[in-house]
């Protein structure tokens, strides 16, 4: 049984006319890793795996031996009683296994374990890039298994969509939110973050660069291991605000940056729903924003209560509050965990800024984000990120931001400061 918690770090204090409550609500399940074992008859075939490989053109022979390699550690994760599949991609999409007539996905065993590796030796590469078709041969897999509440994928490719419109890969991603979570790998230097990135933002999953084809087998096997960790399936960020309130943004800040404002539900007039996706035993921190009416001074109110919920019932809750006071002692302080991610949400854009104003030729445009970019994460101890800018930039002064454009930077460098970019570094209190 998943146990969740949930805390509130926020300066409640407002001044005389204040209206704007900041808070970081941090979530912990603990618990979470085990309530899918599928040591429990219960849990067997109550997930599932999709296996998405890009087999098109540019992936070569050393590419697409190596993704066999990487599909084969995946298998070898996957716990026995997952249902689970594999698609090869390139301007369509294939299922390589299981076979046709075993159906659209079969339990893991240890035999079908076997067929699926043997299966998956025979790629070849060939074709074009329509990552589109992938997602929704993904998506019809899935619907076979209505059942099965937690539901993922792996996408793996070497190259830009080019198969089809960006409006087809658009429509393609929106008809799969909500049927299933979904990690993206981009190998090599030939794909677009911001491409892969957007897949990944849409089914709450994670994007990042496998430098070269031989580091793709610890990745996959790394990502299944996770994936296998999560037992709890869906869970639900809920945010009550009081009548005449407005909620401003909610966004996950930790341990990724993610603006779930625009994907709310209602519950109720005053009750928006946010999906988290599947959990593990961690942490993950929110950011939470509310206007209110402004009060006299000596009023207290609450602003927004924060819940998390498993199906219809919330299972913790944190409560969000607001005190009006004249006290600038209390009113000007900044809780440093809103300060902190503040400044890391604003850290992730100006480096993807940066980095395709680099890319367009626009030096001095570039040279001005990155050395933001290098101020911000000094002032929020972002250590490995400094470490990942001094890849593409000279840096004179970190406090004033001042930084040269390093000369012969690799691309490969840029892109794993701008996949990075919306990794975040979590506050400790």
């Amino acid at each position: 049984m998943a146990d969740f918690t949930a805390e509130v770090f926020q300066n409640e204090f407002l001044p005389d006319g204040g209206t704007d409550v900041h808070a970081i609500v941090r979530v912990t399940s603990t618990g979470a890793s085990t309530a899918g074992s599928m040591t429990t008859p219960t849990a067997a075939g109550s997930s599932a795996e999709v296996i998405l490989i890009d087999t098109s053109g540019s992936m070569g022979r050393r590419g697409v031996a190596a993704a066999s390699e990487a599909a084969k550690a995946a298998l070898n994760e996957i716990v026995d009683g997952t249902l689970f599949a594999v698609v090869s991609g390139n301007g369509t999409a294939q299922i390589v296994y299981p076979y046709s007539h075993q159906g659209a996905l079969v339990a893991m065993s240890s035999n079908t374990r076997g067929e699926a590796v043997r299966a998956v030796e025979g790629l070849r590469a060939n074709g074009g890039t329509a990552m589109g078709t992938w997602l929704t041969l993904a998506r019809k897999i899935f619907e076979t298994v209505p059942h099965v509440t937690k539901r993922h994928a792996i996408l793996l490719t070497d190259g830009v969509n080019e198969g089809e419109t960006p409006q087809s890969l658009q429509s393609a991603v929106a008809s799969c939110v909500g049927a299933f979570q979904c990690d993206c790998r981009g190998v090599g230097d030939q794909w677009r973050v911001e491409e892969v990135r957007s897949i990944a933002s849409a089914l709450l999953g994670t994007v990042d660069l496998i430098p070269a084809p031989e580091q793709m087998a610890a990745e996959f096997e790394r990502m299944m291991r996770a994936s296998m960790a999560r037992g709890v399936a869906n869970a639900e960020l809920r945010v009550w605000v009081p009548q005449g309130a407005e909620l401003l943004f909610v966004k996950q800040v930790s341990p990724n940056l993610e603006d779930l404002s625009s994907r709310k539900t209602q519950v109720n007039p005053l009750t928006g729903a946010y999906p988290t996706g599947a959990w593990s035993d961690e942490s993950r921190d929110y950011h939470v924003a509310v206007r209110l009416p402004a009060r006299t001074l000596g009023q207290e109110q609450l602003a927004a209560r924060v819940s998390i919920a498993l199906g219809p019932d919330p299972v913790a809750q944190a409560l969000v509050k607001a005190k009006w006071s004249n006290d600038d002692t209390l009113t000007t302080r900044i809780d440093p965990a809103v300060a902190a991610y503040t400044g890391q949400a604003e850290l992730a854009k100006v480096i993807q800024d940066g980095i395709a104003a680099k890319a367009a030729g626009q030096d001095d445009v570039a040279t001005s984000k990155l050395g933001r970019a290098v101020q911000l994460a000094a002032q929020t101890g972002n250590a490995e990120m400094t470490t990942r800018l001094k890849k593409v930039v000279e840096i004179d002064d970190a406090d004033t931001g001042t930084v040269r454009l390093k000369k012969g930077v690799s691309k490969i460098d840029d892109m794993s400061l701008d996949t990075a970019s919306t990794k975040t570094s979590r506050v400790r209190r």
